[in-house]
């Protein structure tokens, strides 16, 4: 691809470093910006200066934060004895999106992978201990997908904390919304049959 400026094939390939953006795409934002008002541009530039310097991680949590504890922790409403462990903030972000869950959370950084290296040690697993052994955590919520790399985390945190005395439970998986028996894959159609809920009227 031939750019007629330097900084224009810069701002091209600072673009298209972002998952799902490619170069004709980023292209498209680099000229999108330049019909903008300088202003708007340099306003995009300083958010993502501030994101890059001022971000911090929740002390509690391990959440992105502003300050040392996040939000959601030093939200006095919370349920600070029901903790929601998960993978990384995509999750805290999606099942808050819910406004089911009350309580807070305690994100892990990432899941065990062992083809890929990754073991409880690379993962927030030693302040989630201190959680619980401080004696601060009733019921420990293991919110993970439903892949081999999620159950394998949840059956080792589980494990793990099986003498510490404080109720452990999953997320439900089921048949989604809308979504026709025939097609759903046999492991999750099993799990719903399991995990089947007494019918209201």
């Amino acid at each position: 691809m031939n750019f007629p400026s330097r900084l224009i094939e810069e701002a091209v390939m600072a673009f298209s470093r972002f998952p799902g953006i490619g170069k004709k795409t980023a292209l498209r934002l680099t000229l999108h910006v330049l019909r903008q008002d300088p202003a708007e541009a340099l306003q995009l530039s300083e958010a993502l200066r501030k994101l890059a310097s001022d971000i911090r991680y929740c002390q509690q949590c391990h959440n992105i934060s502003d300050a040392d504890l996040c939000q959601i922790c030093a939200n006095k409403q919370r349920d600070a004895g029901l903790v929601c462990v998960v993978a990384d903030m995509r999750d805290v972000i999606a099942i808050e999106n819910t406004g089911q869950f009350h309580g807070v959370y305690h994100v892990l950084g990432g899941l065990i992978m062992p083809m890929d290296g990754i073991g409880p040690d690379q993962l927030k697993m030693a302040s989630l201990e201190e959680r619980v052994q401080s004696g601060a955590i009733r019921e420990m919520v293991l919110a993970f997908s439903a892949t081999q790399e999620g159950d394998t985390t949840a059956f080792y945190i589980a494990r793990k904390l099986k003498d510490s005395g404080i109720k452990m439970s999953t997320i439900a998986r089921g048949i989604a919304i809308g979504g026709e028996l025939e097609y759903a894959d046999e492991i999750t159609l099993g799990r719903s049959i399991q995990q089947r809920i007494p019918f209201g009227y």
